[in-house]
């Protein structure tokens, strides 16, 4: 599984969530606690946003931990809104198309997790995409086609239900097709305004998610940053977060098409 950061609020150095703290996301490439796998060396990106409407990305395929150009350029980068990315592959190849973030215009999308049967499925999820949306996927993985989905259900418009349908999407046509779904998703994309994330998971085994207060602003990982346990909050299994200009808002979430889980009291996120 692999290993993310995202935050959004006043500008920040990227180093602030990539490499400086103690258990930063460079070193959750080599080092992670809170994952299956401890080691996720497959290729690294991040995206950021400025001045402009789409984000800035960078990406390789070197372990995050042996790249010296991504250290530089996280102490030099200051930005309100940015998403990185380690990633340990679970299906397609070790290429830059398939390092996350991805970005399609204004968005930008990163995710962890995994559909099972995906080889029987990628077709058929492909075929639902329009032209400009299926030529505008560069790599293999279900993760760049999941967001891909997600943009064809009206993602500017409405974030979060086009997410749900892509993934009732997804889970709908495995049943069909092998008679079983297991859709494993907890991902951070933005529009460069808001930051979004999803953590849900067809078998309630969802990868984590946290969220915390820095600097002045909110940031979301797969895991805490450091050893202040007090300081993060974990986002349960079936939550959509939104973090604006009012601050954290954590919703209730299931795909479009599956049964409510019934009520969920709103969390806090301290200041």
């Amino acid at each position: 599984m692999c290993r993310w950061a995202a935050y959004r609020g006043d500008p920040l150095y990227l180093e602030e969530l990539v490499s400086s703290p103690a258990h930063s996301l460079i070193e959750q490439s080599h080092c992670a606690t809170r994952a299956k796998t401890a080691t996720n060396g497959d290729g690294f990106g991040i995206a950021w946003y400025g001045d402009r409407p789409e984000p800035g990305r960078y990406r390789d395929i070197l372990p995050a931990w042996s790249d010296c150009n991504l250290k530089s350029l996280a102490r030099q980068i200051r930005s309100p809104l940015f998403l990185a990315h380690v990633r340990a592959a679970t299906g397609g190849g070790t290429r830059r198309d398939n390092c996350h973030p991805f970005v399609h215009e204004n968005w930008s999308f990163q995710h962890n997790g995994q559909i099972s049967n995906f080889d029987r499925l990628r077709r058929p999820m492909e075929s639902m995409l329009d032209d400009q949306l299926f030529h505008a996927r560069g790599g293999t993985t279900d993760s760049e086609l999941l967001f891909l989905l997600a943009l064809q259900f009206g993602l500017p418009s409405n974030p979060f239900a086009a997410i749900s349908e892509a993934i009732g999407f997804a889970e709908g046509l495995s049943v069909h097709l092998t008679g079983s779904a297991l859709v494993r998703f907890t991902a951070a994309f933005s529009d460069g305004k808001s930051l979004y994330a999803v953590r849900y998971a067809t078998d309630r085994k969802a990868p984590t998610l946290y969220a915390s207060p820095v600097g002045i602003g909110y940031c979301l990982v797969s895991e805490p940053l450091n050893d202040d346990i007090d300081a993060w909050t974990e986002v349960p299994d079936g939550s959509a977060v939104l973090i604006d200009d009012m601050g954290v808002h954590i919703t209730p979430f299931q795909p479009e098409k599956r049964a409510s889980a019934g009520p969920q009291a709103p969390l806090t996120i301290p200041a």
